[in-house]
C-alpha cells in the first residue's frame, strides 16, 4: 500500500507541475507567454490553441483530483490498529489521574509591606 501511495503521490506532482506550464502558456488579458510561441498559433489557429490548452488544463484538474481521492482510499487507518471509538467510549470507565496541586509552604515569607 505504501508504494502505491507513492507512485500516486508522484503523479499528482508531475501532473501539478504540467497545469503549472498550460496555465502559464494560456493567453491572459495581458498576453501571456502564449504570444511567444507564435508557430504554434499559426500551425493551429490562435483559438484552437486556446480550446486545446483549455482542454488540456481541465483534463489535468480532473486527474489531480481522481488521484487525489483515489491516494485518500488507499492511506486507511485499518492497519494502524487504533480505534479511536473503543477508546473514547472506555474513556469514562477509566480513572482519570489527579491534577497535581502545588505545595503550599508555611514558611514562604509575608508578602505584606511593614509599616513606617
Amino acid at each position: 500500500m505504501n508504494a502505491l501511495f507513492t507512485i500516486l503521490a508522484v503523479l499528482v506532482v508531475i501532473a501539478a507541475v504540467l497545469l503549472i506550464i498550460v496555465v502559464l502558456l494560456q493567453n491572459g488579458k495581458g498576453g501571456g507567454m502564449a504570444s511567444n510561441f507564435v508557430a504554434g498559433n499559426q500551425t493551429f489557429g490562435v483559438r484552437q490553441t486556446a480550446d486545446i490548452l483549455e482542454k488540456i488544463t481541465w483534463g489535468l484538474v480532473s486527474f489531480i483530483i481522481v488521484l487525489s481521492i483515489i491516494s485518500s482510499f488507499t492511506t486507511g487507518t485499518s492497519g494502524t490498529g487504533i480505534d479511536v471509538t473503543d477508546r473514547i467510549e472506555n474513556a469514562e470507565a477509566e480513572e482519570l489521574p489527579a491534577f497535581p496541586t502545588a505545595p503550599v509552604s508555611q514558611d514562604a515569607p509575608s508578602t505584606e509591606v511593614p509599616a513606617e
